[in-house]
This record gives C-alpha cells, sequence and structure tokens, in this order.
C-alpha cells in the first residue's frame, strides 16, 4: 500500500502585505506546493493538499482530522501573521504525525531575529551589532552608520528596499517609523556589511550535510545598496531583480568554504534545526563572516535557493524533495 503524504499550506489571502505592495511573496507558496507534489507522486506517494486558513481553531481541527502518514509542511504562517509559522509544527508533534522540517521551537526562535542574534554572540559567532527601535526609543540610538533597517520577524525580504540602508538620523527615523507602522512593533537596525555574501543550506537532523555554497553578487547602477531587497527577489523588471544573481556554486577557495560550512552547521544547531534550513552570511572588512540571516522553513521552489543548492550537488528536484522526505522519517 502506498503511502499518503499530505501537503500543508498557508491558503494566500489579502493581508497587510497588500498595502506595502508586497503580496506577491505570499502567491510564491503555491508554486512550491505544485512543485513538491509533482516530486511525490514520481517517488510514489499518494499526495493530498491541505490548504489552511484562520481562525487557528479551525486549523488545529483540519489537522487533527487528517489521515496521513506523513506531513509536507509548507506552512509559513497566515498572511501578514508570520508569528502563526509554529502552528502547524506544534499540533503535529502532539498528534506524533511526522512532518517535514524545523520543529515548532526553531521556527518560532527564528523569528525572533534579536534573540536569535544573541544567541549567537554568546557561543561566538559573529552577527552584526543591533538595536531594536520604534518612534518613541530613536533617541537610544548608538550604532554607527551605515545602518539596515528591517521588520524584527519577518522573512522573503518584506519591508526591505534601497531605503533600508541609512546614513544619517533623518533617514534612520522614517524608516523607522515606516517599519514599524506597517510591520508593528520594533524595528531591527544593524550596523550594515558591505562584503560578499553568501548563502548555505544546511540538510540533516544528528548528522548534518552543507550543500554547495551561493553567493549573491551584485551589478547594480552607482548609488543602489548591495541588498536582497523585496524587488530583487519578486520584481522580475526591477533593477535590484535584474542587478542581482546567485552564483552556485561560489567562486572561493577551500578555506572560506569550510568556515562558511562550519559557521552554517553551528548556526542551524544552535537554532534546534531539523531537515533544512538556510543560512546567509556576509564577509566584514575584515575578512570575517557574520551571520545575517536564518530561515528554517526557506523557500524550496524549483530555481530558489535551496533547490539550487541541491542542483549544484547533483540532485534533481525529485532527488531533493525525497532527501527532505527521508529526513522527516527519520526522525520517527
Amino acid at each position: 500500500m502506498r503511502r499518503r503524504v499530505a501537503i500543508v499550506y498557508n491558503e494566500p489571502c489579502h493581508s497587510r502585505y497588500d498595502a506595502v505592495g508586497e503580496e506577491k511573496a505570499e502567491l510564491e507558496v503555491l508554486e512550491a506546493v505544485a512543485a513538491v507534489q509533482q516530486a511525490l507522486l514520481e517517488i510514489g506517494y499518494n499526495v493530498i493538499r491541505v490548504p489552511l486558513v484562520p481562525p487557528l481553531e479551525q486549523v488545529k481541527r483540519k489537522l487533527s482530522s487528517l489521515r496521513t502518514d506523513l506531513v509536507f509542511n509548507l506552512f509559513e504562517g497566515f498572511s501578514g501573521y508570520p508569528e502563526t509559522e509554529a502552528v502547524v509544527s506544534d499540533v503535529l508533534s502532539e498528534m506524533g504525525i511526522p512532518f517535514t522540517g524545523c520543529p515548532a521551537a526553531a521556527l518560532r526562535l527564528a523569528l525572533d531575529k534579536a534573540k536569535v542574534k544573541v544567541i549567537l554572540k554568546a557561543a561566538g559567532i559573529q552577527t552584526p551589532d543591533f538595536q531594536l527601535l520604534n518612534p518613541e526609543t530613536l533617541h537610544e540610538f548608538q550604532l554607527g552608520y551605515p545602518c539596515i533597517v528591517k521588520p524584527h520577524s519577518e522573512d522573503a525580504s518584506h519591508g526591505l528596499s534601497s531605503d533600508s540602508i541609512v546614513n544619517d538620523f533623518a533617514a534612520l527615523e522614517k524608516q523607522v517609523r515606516f517599519v514599524s507602522n506597517n510591520f508593528t512593533g520594533d524595528a531591527l537596525v544593524e550596523e550594515y556589511i558591505d562584503g560578499r555574501e553568501f548563502n548555505a543550506t544546511v540538510l540533516g537532523n544528528s548528522e548534518c550535510t552543507v550543500l554547495p555554497i551561493s553567493e549573491i553578487v551584485y551589478s547594480l547602477p552607482p548609488g543602489m545598496p548591495r541588498l536582497l531587497t523585496f524587488a530583487a527577489k519578486w520584481e522580475p523588471d526591477s533593477l535590484y531583480f535584474q542587478g542581482t544573481k546567485p552564483i552556485c556554486p561560489a567562486d572561493i577557495g577551500a578555506e572560506e568554504q569550510e568556515r562558511i560550512t562550519k559557521i552554517a552547521v553551528a548556526t542551524f544547531r544552535i537554532l534546534g534545526g531539523e531537515g533544512y534550513a538556510r543560512v546567509d552570511m556576509r564577509m566584514d572588512q575584515e575578512g570575517q563572516l557574520n551571520v545575517i540571516e536564518i530561515n528554517p522553513n526557506p523557500d524550496i521552489s524549483p530555481g530558489t535557493g535551496a533547490a539550487r543548492h541541491a542542483e549544484a550537488a547533483g540532485m534533481s528536484y525529485t532527488q531533493f524533495i525525497w532527501k527532505i522526505v527521508e529526513l522527516a522519517l527519520e526522525k520517527q
């Protein structure tokens, strides 16, 4: 009898992202669902789709009624409510149903970017100095310019544009107000590192593998900050999209590769990662690597970061999805 897999995901809907023109990122989950479903069918599974919409109690009832051997978890939280991302893994853990990807604790921790940075620093992993600021606490600013201002609990480059890099207090105040007003809560303000940028996908549970590393190479007009903005990810006609190219495998030496690999694995373990995650880093002027982001639930659509890394490792997309399934079943 063929095993049954349920693909669980958030049904895109109207949200606060619409007001800032960033609804496109919420639709990408449908591309991932279609690709993952096709791969699972090729592997030989029976596959059902399980789209989720609020409220939470309805979600819990729907998940509790599932009759499946495995959940392929593509749930990213309800549109505009990233803090709900851990709901599915929480419920599935209680039910004893195996699921792909990171556990709830890791998903929840990663959404608190400031806390992650504190933990990384305590573990000796470099990450840019930062402050959490809002319009009422701007007077407490004490970092060095330039800085990057971004939402405290978002992914998919929400809230990131060329305006996110600030070089004086007036620009800082404007961007902190923008982030606080449109994404709720404090803005995360970091000292900006304008160096080489690397992405590493980690696969594993107790034992980890880092797939071939990629570098984001920027070829932008003068004056445009080197930054993976929302437009760079989601707007093909924009200068940012056209001037931002991922190169995988990255053109790096063995020593750099080893350093990136060690930092990626250490960060993954500190987060409590399982299954897969992506770690982003930038190199500062002294050649030191700084973790700027960890995503325990990255986009795995064909052609995106994690899938690109897997392809560079010699995996077909179906083989990549099968590896993710294997890691989920390994935890049983």
